[in-house]
Parts: C-alpha cells; structure tokens; sequence
C-alpha cells in the first residue's frame, strides 16, 4: 500500500534513474557484420515484392469489385433504355 499513497501523492511511480537504465539498455550497438552485395540486393527486392504485394492486394480487393458493380449499374440503365427493334 505504501506505492499506492506514493504513487496518489504525485511523486513518481517508477524512479528516473530506472528509466534511464532501460533506455541505456535499449541502445543499439554496433553489429560488426557485413551484408554483401547479392544479399543486400535481394533484402532491396523483397522489400520492393511486399510493397508491391500490399498494393495489388489493395487494388484486387477494392478497385475490381467496384468495377464491376458500377459496370453492373450503366450496364442496367442502358437496358433500361433501349428498345426492341420488332416493334
């Protein structure tokens, strides 16, 4: 209960000196290693095949459905309209 009345009192839950131990933690270092060129090329073309994926994916499930239905819809008006040539 005492972290509780800290905490409600205004002072800080978690201390600073924490927080800036776990950034310090969460630093990058340097890898020490090399991508060569074959690999470095093909990480550059998957990445291009999934952006591109994610586009056409896009573009198949919303661009053709509504195609279709606004083709369906002039296709229906103009029925609509024309007239039987026996007549």
């Amino acid at each position: 209960m005492k972290w509780f009345a800290k905490f409600r009192a205004g002072q800080s839950f978690i201390p600073l000196w924490f927080v800036g131990a776990v950034f310090l933690v969460m630093q990058a270092s340097q890898a020490h290693a090399y991508i060569g060129p074959g690999a470095g090329l093909g990480a550059i073309a998957v990445t291009i095949a999934v952006v591109l994926g994610g586009l056409f994916l896009i573009v198949g499930l919303v661009w053709f459905p509504l195609k279709r239905l606004l083709r369906g819809k002039k296709a229906s008006a103009e029925a609509g309209k024309e007239t039987d040539a026996a007549q």
